[in-house]
């Protein structure tokens, strides 16, 4: 069984996610996906997610191309899963090319390109735009 391993927020779940999911479980038989958690996001990434951690573990546990969700707490911890969790390939957006190529010595490292005219920052900004 080939293993694929992802990492993101995952916030305002959205069609360039969908894309993204698709396309790593294509590469294998069984994606996990190592979801931010919520105290992750503020101290390390600055950031908060619109849904809590929970609300976004439910959302992706709804998609079929999604096995397994585990929380991510670290930047550091991608060693630890890759090896805990035997995962053969690590899947992340090409916006990170480059930034986790020493992991190419525990499995293949693929930076998938971003899906053209969608992200969490861009519904942000349209949002904050919006006039109803």
């Amino acid at each position: 069984m080939k293993r694929i391993i992802t990492y993101g927020t995952f916030d305002l779940l959205h069609y360039g996610h969908i894309q993204l999911l698709k396309r790593a479980k294509a590469l294998g038989d069984y994606l996990i996906v190592a979801l931010s958690t919520d105290d992750f996001n503020a101290l390390a990434k600055g950031k908060k997610a619109y849904h809590s951690y929970e609300e976004r573990k439910l959302m992706l546990e709804a998609i079929r191309y999604v096995d397994l969700v585990i929380p991510e707490e670290n930047w550091e911890q991608k060693k630890h899963d890759i090896v805990k969790y035997h995962a053969d390939v690590m899947v992340i957006g090409d916006d990170w090319k480059g930034k986790f190529d020493e992991l190419n010595d525990l499995c293949e490292v693929i930076y998938l390109p971003r899906t053209e005219g969608i992200s969490t920052t861009k519904i942000r900004k349209d949002l904050e735009k919006a006039t109803y």
